[in-house]
């Protein structure tokens, strides 16, 4: 048998049994705890497969590491899930302040040449929001799902289990995570088309299996989907700066004639291929790089916070205008045949 480990450290390889006895949670699940006493959360274990980890044609939705963030879908593999069990327990450590363990697979079971040490360390993870969300299960079916966005704290490489605690609250405190989220950048406003229930199931189904599409791209490569959108929907002169992925401006495009009260007018996007949400801080830096008498937008797969959208029209500021994910794969749709040239 493994031995127990009282040390965690990020990017070693543990076992499930490992993980198991030396954090005192299951043998099952995605989301395990460890109770106390009273019932209440002491520690909480994360185990997810990323993205990278899957097969091309499988749901690109379910979990996804994007820079130091990670994206999370809920518990519950099959029809709509429920902020309830499990799903509840998630938000209460940003009151409770119990550590949160994150672990991604590295392969398959049917690997035997990784023997039972299948499971790496991320690092302790710190919620940061949680939002409803649609997403198409593994028969293409369209289900409600519930997103967990968590910061991952990989900076520090080894975690002591008897010191968890004092760990995570330093980590936090350092990070400013708490204090830099506020109340309304924890607010994820995904698109209407969710929540619009008249919307036939079918045209929504269309829109999710789309929007999928976009996110198994690279993050340059939909640069130029923007572009190719931009080019035919109006837009003149439209080019793709140099990738730098430092979150500058992505794409440079001037309205045509055919808007001639605002023709030759220059507008200046950054195009986000996320899952994970795009928040104030990103609107705001967005207009920080914007040339003078230049109009901008962001245009992402995934969603804005509720903080975002407040400041992208906040009065006397330059207006940010904002597209997200189920916005321009409604765009790409209608573009019919010309969608098709998108690579």
């Amino acid at each position: 048998m493994d031995k127990k480990p009282d040390v965690f450290r990020v990017g070693d390889l543990y076992s499930s049994a490992q993980i198991q006895t030396a954090l005192s949670v299951g043998n099952a699940g995605g989301v395990r705890l460890s109770l106390g006493t009273d019932r209440t959360p002491t520690r909480m274990v994360l185990l997810t497969s990323v993205a990278e980890a899957r097969q091309a044609n499988e749901n690109p939705y379910h979990d996804r590491v994007e820079g130091a963030a990670l994206v999370y879908t809920g518990a519950g593999r099959e029809g709509d899930q429920l902020l309830s069990g499990i799903n509840k327990r998630i938000p209460q450590q940003l009151e409770m302040g119990f550590p949160i363990y994150g672990f991604t697979i590295v392969g398959s079971r049917r690997d035997k040449s990784l023997g039972p040490k299948r499971w790496m360390f991320l690092g302790l993870l710190e919620y940061v929001r949680h939002y409803p969300d649609t997403q198409l299960d593994v028969r293409q079916k369209l289900r409600q799902v519930w997103i967990f966005e968590f910061y991952i704290h990989a900076n520090r490489p080894n975690v002591v289990v008897s010191e968890e605690v004092s760990l995570f609250n330093s980590l936090r405190s350092e990070s400013g995570k708490a204090d830099a989220v506020g109340i309304e950048d924890r607010q994820t406003m995904t698109s209407e088309l969710t929540a619009d229930k008249t919307t036939p199931k079918k045209d929504a189904t269309r829109v999710e299996a789309e929007r999928s599409r976009l996110l198994t791209l690279s993050p340059e490569r939909f640069e130029h989907v923007v572009r190719h959108v931009l080019l035919h929907t109006g837009f003149e002169r439209v080019c793709v700066t140099k990738y730098s992925q430092d979150g500058g401006i992505d794409v440079n495009a001037f309205v045509g004639k055919h808007l001639w009260l605002i023709r030759n007018v220059l507008v200046q996007v950054q195009a986000k291929r996320w899952l994970h949400t795009v928040g104030r801080k990103e609107v705001a830096e967005l207009r920080g790089s914007l040339q003078p008498f230049a109009h901008g937008a962001v245009v992402t797969t995934s969603h804005f916070s509720r903080a975002a959208i407040v400041e992208a029209s906040e009065a006397g500021k330059k207006p940010i205008v904002l597209v997200d994910g189920y916005e321009f794969a409604t765009i790409l749709l209608a573009m019919g045949k010309k969608r098709l040239e998108v690579g």
